[in-house]
């Protein structure tokens, strides 16, 4: 079984504080040997995103990555209590049973605790009539628990809370253990 990990990004925000969960999951995958493309959707083409272009050359490249994966991790702002429009729009593009045997991770983040079963109301009914069936511990988190850095250059860095940071990798944890669990099988 592959251990590429494909982490698609539905936000419409290059300095969310999104940014920061993604990156440390990237890095706890990668710091155990596994490796990690990313999508980000809104660089994706516009044009190609809101015409539903299944033949498009960037679309067909994200959805091979989608397709080489043996995991997705899914990440997206809350907004309205679901997943971002931009995220939506992808999803769309994906082959109907695209998500078929893959370990997929939510990663929501939201202003609030109000929008906390939004994976799971909003997310995973989606996804399921994609294929996906296993579905790791979602993390959901406050922007309160992140800080966005700003060096005095165009990097933008986060410092993820204590609590955050145990709840990623108790998530990353439960991935690599499945992981281990279909490589036995």
């Amino acid at each position: 079984m592959s251990k590429q990990i494909v982490i698609i990004s539905g936000s419409p925000n290059a300095a969310s504080r999104l940014n920061g969960m993604i990156d440390w999951v990237r890095q706890a995958l990668e710091s155990k040997g596994y490796s990690t493309a990313t999508i980000t959707v809104v660089t994706l083409p516009a044009d190609d995103l809101i015409q539903s272009r299944f033949a498009s050359p960037a679309i067909i490249e994200a959805n091979k990555l989608v397709e080489d994966a043996s995991a997705v991790i899914i990440a997206s702002p809350v907004y309205k209590a679901s997943f971002t429009g931009v995220l939506k729009t992808y999803i769309d593009l994906l082959p109907q049973k695209g998500l078929e045997g893959k370990l997929v991770l939510p990663l929501f983040i939201g202003g609030t605790l109000a929008h906390l079963l939004s994976i799971e109301y909003a997310l995973k009914p989606v996804l399921a009539t994609m294929g996906a069936r296993h579905f790791i511990r979602g993390v959901y988190a406050t922007d309160d628990l992140i800080n966005r850095i700003q060096d005095g250059s165009n990097d933008t860095t986060f410092e993820l809370n204590e609590e955050l940071q145990g709840r990623l990798h108790d998530s990353v944890e439960e991935l690599i253990t499945e992981f281990q669990l279909r490589n036995r099988a």
